[in-house]
């Protein structure tokens, strides 16, 4: 009868065995599962992260345009920064006008854009419209706007963000 009891036992002991065994694998795949959605919480932070951080430069650089203009009164004054032309002027090396100087503004600001931000490109315009920075040369205040290339798509398109400030001198 002890004998009985113990083969009964073995093959108890078998089936649970592979059940353990499926167990494990639901475990495994489940796991699998949950480090995959973690591994894209992390793609998705890091973009997110990057896309702050090239926000962050295009603040900088919109206020660093803006305190080139506040620095050229003379230049801000005539209007020489509404739709202004990137100069080849060395205005470190030699005095410049108040045009060459908002041209070498603008040349040393679009070089710091396009090293900085992926496509990065930025106007400056006198607008009655700032929030658009349609450059109507209508009103009193300017506007600077700079766009990028913030998805990688290749090209700045409507689904890419632009910072957009505006001041009067």
């Amino acid at each position: 009868m002890n004998h009985r009891h113990s083969r009964s036992a073995i093959q108890v002991g078998t089936r649970e065995a592979g059940f353990t065994l499926i167990e494990v694998l639901v475990a495994a795949l489940v796991l699998g599962l949950g480090l995959l959605g973690l591994a894209g919480l992390q793609v998705m932070s890091l973009r997110n992260n990057q896309s702050a951080h090239f926000r962050s430069v295009a603040t900088q650089a919109a206020y660093d345009m803006v305190d080139r203009m506040r620095a050229n009164r003379i230049g801000l004054a005539d209007g020489n920064y509404h739709n202004v032309v990137a100069s080849a002027d060395d205005c470190v090396a030699s005095a410049c006008t108040p045009l060459q100087m908002a041209g070498y503004d603008f040349a040393q600001w679009s070089n710091h854009l396009a090293a900085d931000l992926p496509l990065g490109t930025g106007t400056v315009c006198r607008d009655g419209t700032p929030e658009t920075a349609d450059c109507d040369g209508q009103g009193s205040a300017y506007a600077v706007r700079i766009s990028w290339d913030d998805d990688r798509s290749g090209a700045v398109d409507a689904n890419d963000p632009a910072f957009v400030t505006s001041f009067q001198p």
